[in-house]
């Protein structure tokens, strides 16, 4: 039993996890590149989105290659943490936000093709993820909404994820339109995680790390460069803070998925 820790822009290295093993692991979309040992107490499997010095901006992810990993690999749920831009002007920066809704309305992958897995008419996997409640497992959600407050780091516990697309930043329209449809924050790799994990129903949740307030959320008042930077150093620690207190309790049982997987071979 194996968790999955996906981590992005100032959060390359996991702290303490410095001797584990490097893998390169063939799947029929391309080779991922993960790491594998024992963090915190589990045994995780960590994708780092962008590599080292960000070699990856975020139209290089390899998202599939990385997703079918994780499940070839044997993980049974899965934490992405990401650094965000905060859309909603009430949120804090330096603030963590527990996601429980998503807005990802192209669902394409950076290459502009769809993101889904069922990429050959009659795959027998082929399926429908339908989606009540949200595309967050509820439990690894609680997980990371306890280690959080457990830690001194009083999340956002609900919040809209909105993915959008880079490398660019968004334009104080583009961002005018995500707050008129109830984003909270947004980022640029969040989304086919999201997706792909539900159609392989790999339990997964997604928090993020406020470093900056998007294009005009404070009007007049843009975050300096600088300020984002200093945050996205800080965020590793604090997303460690957080797995340290919700590796354990997902370790012990796997987490249920989110929505239910219609599969049309079983229909």
């Amino acid at each position: 039993m194996a968790i999955g820790i996906i981590t992005g822009s100032g959060t390359h290295a996991l702290p303490g996890f410095e001797g584990a093993e490097r893998l390169t692991v063939a799947t029929p979309f391309g080779e991922a590149l993960l790491s594998r040992g024992e963090y915190l107490g589990a045994d995780v499997l960590h994708v780092s989105r962008h590599g080292a010095n960000h070699v990856r901006l975020s139209n290089h992810v390899t998202h599939r290659a990385n997703i079918w990993a994780l499940k070839q690999l044997g993980a049974t749920a899965v934490v992405a943490c990401t650094a965000c831009g905060a859309v909603d002007p009430s949120l804090n920066l330096g603030s963590l936000v527990v996601f429980d809704d998503l807005h990802f309305i192209s669902n394409r992958l950076p290459d502009g093709s769809l993101c889904t897995f069922f990429v050959e008419p009659g795959d027998s996997a082929r399926a429908h993820w339908i989606l009540h409640g949200g595309p967050f497992s509820p439990d690894i959600r609680s997980a990371l909404r306890a280690a959080a407050v457990a830690a001194g780091h009083e999340p956002r516990d609900h919040g809209v994820y909105g993915h959008v697309d880079g490398p660019r930043f968004n334009t104080p329209v583009e961002i005018a339109e995500l707050r008129n449809s109830g984003v909270t924050a947004v980022s640029q790799t969040g989304g086919p995680e999201t997706v792909l994990c539900g159609e392989l129903e790999l339990p997964f949740a997604l928090v993020g790390f406020v470093t900056d307030y998007a294009n005009e959320v404070q009007a007049g008042a843009p975050t300096p460069v600088a300020t984002l930077i200093e945050l996205m150093g800080r965020s590793g620690q604090v997303f460690a803070d957080v797995l340290k207190g919700a590796l354990p309790w997902l370790s012990q049982d796997p987490p249920s998925v989110a929505g239910t997987v219609y599969r049309l071979e079983q229909s």
